[in-house]
C-alpha cells in the first residue's frame, strides 16, 4: 500500500524491481513472451518508488500524455482498476505500449528517481507498471466501458490499422463519429502484427486491444488496399467526411550491395512477416515456408535487427551474426533488446560493415564480405561517423542474410492522390500541430509522416490527428 508517511529519501532506497523472465537457454526454443510480467506484490513495491513529483516531469516525455503519477499511485494503493481507468483516458492500447514503448528514451528519461541515482535504468519502471495493469485488466475484466459521445452522424475513414490508425480510430469514435478502419492485410495491427515478434508482443494481446475497439463500434475492413481498391477521393464519394492516413513505412531499404539479389537474402520486412503474421515458425503446421538456416547474417543495429536476429535463433540457426558498423554504444536499439539478444547467443560483429555478398553456383548466398571500421567525427545524427579501415576485409560463411537497415514510407496513396504533397523521402507533408495534409479533409500520422519511428510516437500522432479531425468536423474550417 502507498504509505504517505514515507519520505522521498526512503523511497529512493527502494531498488528497481526486476521483472521475472524466461531463461535464455530455454526461450530460444520457443516463441513465448520473454518477460513474465510483475506480480501484484512486485508492482506495488515498484510503484512505491515514485516520488509523486508536483511538476510531473515524466509526463513531458510521454507522447500520449498519460497521467503517469496518477496511475502509479493507484497501483501502489492496490487499486489496479482505477490505474487502468486513468491510463485509458489518453491511451487506449496500454498492453501494447507497455511492452514496446522505449520508455528509457521518453518518460523514464525524465524521472527524478533515475536522475537522483544518475541512471535511467534506476528510474521508476513506468513501462513495466503500465504493462502490469493492462494485463491485470485482461485477466480480471475491463475497468469499465469506454464512454462514447452522442452520434454526430458523420463518418471518418482510417487507412491502416497500425498504432497510429488504431489510436486515431479510438479517439475519433469516443467523440461520437462513425469510424471505419481499412487494413491492407488480412489481420489488423500493422507493424504490431507483422513486424514485432511473438516473444516480444504476443499477437493475442493485439487482437484483444482490437476487440476493445470493435466493442466501441469501430468497423474493421480487411484486405482493403486503399490506393488500389479505393482511392482517397473515392472514400469521400462513399460518404466519409474525413480521412486519416496511417499506412506506415512499409517499403524496405537495401544497401545496394553486389550480390544483394541472391537467393537467401531477405529484407527484414519479408523475414519477420513470414515468421510473425504468417507463423512460419510452426511450419509445416502452418503453410508458410521460410529458409531453415545454419549461419545467418543480420545487417543493422536497431530494434528490427534485434527482432530479426532473435527470430533466426528461434528458427534453428546455429550462428547468428549481427553486423553493425558502429559500436554497441551507438546502437539505436533499446538496451533491453540488445541485452536479450546478447544473452540468447546473438554474435555481435561491431565496427564492421558488409561490402558484398558472394553466391554459389546455384545462385544462393554463401558468404558475406565485410570490412572493419573505426569511429571518426560525429555526423548529422550526433553519432560518430564510421570510417573503413583499408585492407581489413574478411569473409564469413553464411546461408541466409537479413537486411534490417530501416524502411521508407509506403508510396501507394501519394502515388494515387497527386494533391497530397510529399517530401523528398516520400513522407506525407503535414502541419505539425494539426497533422493536416495539403488535401482538404485528409490527415496523416505515424511512420508515413515521420519515417520509420516508434510505436508510441505513432500513437501520439494518431491522438493528435484525432483532435484535429474533431475540430475540423465540428467547425468545417480547414
Amino acid at each position: 500500500m502507498y504509505d504517505n508517511n514515507m519520505t522521498p529519501k526512503e523511497r529512493l532506497k527502494i531498488p528497481p524491481q526486476e521483472m521475472p523472465e524466461q531463461d535464455p537457454v530455454e526461450r530460444i526454443n520457443n516463441v513465448d513472451e520473454v518477460p513474465y510480467g510483475y506480480t501484484e506484490e512486485l508492482a506495488m513495491v515498484e510503484a512505491s518508488r515514485c516520488l509523486q513529483c508536483k511538476n510531473q516531469p515524466c509526463m513531458k516525455g510521454c507522447p500520449v500524455e498519460i497521467d503517469i503519477p496518477g496511475f502509479i499511485k493507484a497501483i501502489a494503493e492496490g487499486n489496479f482498476r482505477e490505474s487502468v481507468r486513468i491510463i485509458k483516458e489518453t491511451n487506449i492500447l496500454p498492453a501494447i505500449s507497455g511492452r514496446v514503448c522505449p520508455q528509457e528514451e521518453q518518460c523514464q528519461r525524465y524521472c527524478v528517481v533515475g536522475k537522483s541515482h544518475k541512471s535511467v535504468e534506476k528510474a521508476v519502471q513506468i513501462g513495466k507498471l503500465e504493462r502490469f495493469v493492462a494485463d491485470w485488466e485482461m485477466i480480471n475484466g475491463e475497468a469499465g466501458p469506454t464512454k462514447i459521445k452522442k452520434p454526430t452522424g458523420k463518418k471518418v475513414a482510417i487507412v491502416g490499422s497500425g498504432p497510429a490508425g488504431l489510436t486515431a480510430a479510438a479517439e475519433v469514435r469516443r467523440a461520437g463519429y462513425g469510424v471505419t478502419v481499412f487494413e491492407a492485410l488480412h489481420k489488423p495491427g500493422g507493424v504490431l502484427i507483422y513486424g514485432i515478434p511473438e516473444f516480444r508482443l504476443p499477437k493475442a494481446i493485439v487482437m484483444k486491444e482490437v476487440e476493445n475497439l470493435k466493442k466501441m463500434g469501430v468497423e474493421m475492413q480487411y484486405n482493403r488496399v486503399i490506393g488500389k481498391i479505393f482511392s482517397v477521393d473515392e472514400l469521400f464519394e462513399k460518404g466519409y467526411d474525413a480521412v486519416f492516413i496511417g499506412t506506415g513505412a512499409g517499403l524496405p531499404n537495401f544497401l545496394n550491395l553486389p550480390g544483394e539479389n541472391l537467393n537467401g537474402v531477405y529484407s527484414a520486412n519479408e523475414f519477420l512477416t513470414r515468421a510473425n503474421l504468417m507463423k512460419a515458425y510452426s511450419f509445416p503446421e502452418t503453410d508458410t515456408p521460410i529458409a531453415r538456416s545454419t549461419n545467418v547474417a543480420v545487417f543493422g543495429g536497431g530494434n528490427v535487427a534485434m527482432d530479426s536476429a532473435r527470430t533466426a535463433l528461434r528458427l534453428g540457426a546455429e550462428n547468428v551474426y549481427l553486423v553493425y558498423r558502429r559500436s554497441r554504444k551507438e546502437m539505436p536499439a533499446r538496451v533491453e533488446e540488445v541485452e536479450h539478444a546478447d544473452a540468447e547467443g546473438v554474435q555481435f560483429l561491431l565496427l564492421q560493415n558488409p561490402v558484398s555478398l558472394i553466391g554459389d553456383e546455384n545462385g544462393w548466398v554463401k558468404q558475406v564480405e565485410c570490412i572493419k571500421m573505426e569511429l571518426g567525427e560525429p555526423d548529422d545524427s550526433g553519432r560518430r561517423r564510421p570510417v573503413p579501415i583499408e585492407g581489413s576485409e574478411f569473409r564469413i560463411d553464411i546461408d541466409t542474410c537479413i537486411v534490417a537497415i530501416g524502411n521508407s514510407s509506403n508510396p501507394l496513396i501519394p502515388d494515387t492522390t497527386p494533391d497530397i504533397k510529399i517530401n523528398r523521402w516520400g513522407n506525407i507533408i503535414v502541419d505539425e500541430e494539426t497533422l493536416k495534409t495539403s488535401k482538404k479533409g485528409v490527415f496523416a500520422g505515424g511512420d508515413i509522416v515521420l519515417g520509420a519511428a516508434t510505436v508510441i510516437l505513432a500513437m501520439g500522432q494518431g491522438r493528435k490527428a484525432a483532435w484535429a479531425i474533431k475540430e475540423y468536423l465540428e467547425t468545417g474550417q480547414w
